[in-house]
């Protein structure tokens, strides 16, 4: 890993969340998108394959057939993080980019 940072754009790890309806933290896989300051942005996996996001499969590593939900976006603290488990390869890493960029192309008009 570089720049003594941690975890790279398009790990997946194993992290404590806080879930937004409930307030109860569990541990979720998660894929991260960029790390700061011992902070990770992450987005949220679900295994919920029917809902909106970027498709994920055990040819891409996954335990089991999961989404990332880009919806799902939060900062998590290094230390929250348990375990890296893979990395998404560049493909995937593209199109969780491009599905970024256009829920964001608002922003630059």
């Amino acid at each position: 890993m570089r720049s003594g940072k941690m975890f790279d754009p398009g790990d997946v790890v194993i992290t404590e969340v806080q879930f937004t309806d409930t307030f109860e933290i569990k541990r979720r896989p998660a894929l991260v998108l960029f790390e700061e300051f011992d902070n990770v942005v992450i987005a949220g996996i679900t295994s919920n394959t029917g809902m909106e996001g970027v498709s994920i499969s055990k040819k891409d590593g996954a335990v089991k057939d999961s989404v990332i939900k880009l919806n799902y976006i939060f900062t998590v603290s290094t230390k929250m993080i348990e375990r890296k488990l893979f990395t998404l390869n560049k493909e995937k890493k593209r199109l969780v980019f491009q599905e970024l960029t256009k829920r964001l192309s608002p922003l630059n008009s």
